[in-house]
């Protein structure tokens, strides 16, 4: 069975990140990144590129999701690889990681905002003050959690009303990195922003590191 590696705000508290910015130096060594992600439905390449970038700057990326076993990825609508589990949201808390990312497709965020543990598990890293990136879909079970009122990030297109009718202030970037609130939050748009996205969350999390060294 596979893991997840690549085969091949407001008052100026966001900010744009852009190409380059030294990311290669960044080490998330020490740092332990959940990935939570639903039974079936999660966009594979927003799984596995920020889980490789997770691996190359020395961090410990772990896949949680609502049931033990495996999830079953997805190339948009088409069924692709599974990959294993390494723990479930009713066994780990917040406590248990340093860091989130939440990858997007649409039944991916979907599924996981109808799941309370799933729900409880992200508000956690918001409470506990820890970074988080999420990217496309991503988002819909951050408005779920509650966590995105007064924050500035983007999203897919189509969540935008969504993220506004929950207080969040919505812009059309590659990345927003918005520290407007108790934690770090990156966030982008699509697949075609993951440079940008994994380079961002690179630095946010390094971040936390620094912090708690």
């Amino acid at each position: 069975m596979n893991q997840p590696s690549e085969p091949s705000t407001r008052s100026g508290a966001d900010t744009d990140t852009r190409a380059g910015a030294g990311a290669g130096a960044e080490d998330l060594a020490g740092l332990t990144v959940a990935f939570l992600a639903a039974p079936e439905g999660t966009e594979q390449v927003e799984l596995t590129s920020p889980w490789q970038t997770v691996l190359d700057h020395g961090g410990a990326p772990r896949l949680v999701s609502t049931e033990p076993g495996q999830i079953r990825a997805f190339h948009h609508l088409d069924r692709a690889d599974p990959f294993m589990v390494d723990a479930t949201v009713p066994t780990v808390s917040a406590n248990d990681f340093d860091a989130l990312i939440l990858p997007g497709g649409v039944a991916n965020p979907d599924f996981l905002r109808t799941a309370p543990d799933a729900v409880a598990f992200v508000k956690g890293f918001f409470e506990a003050g820890k970074p988080v990136a999420v990217i496309c879909h991503g988002p819909w079970t951050l408005i779920e959690a509650d966590v995105v009122r007064d924050r500035t990030l983007t999203s897919w297109p189509s969540l935008r009303t969504d993220l506004a009718n929950a207080g969040a202030e919505w812009v059309d970037r590659k990345v927003v990195v918005c520290s407007n609130g108790p934690n770090v939050l990156v966030s982008s748009r699509k697949p075609d922003d993951l440079p940008a996205f994994d380079r961002a969350l690179v630095h946010a999390f390094a971040g936390r590191r620094a912090d708690t060294a």
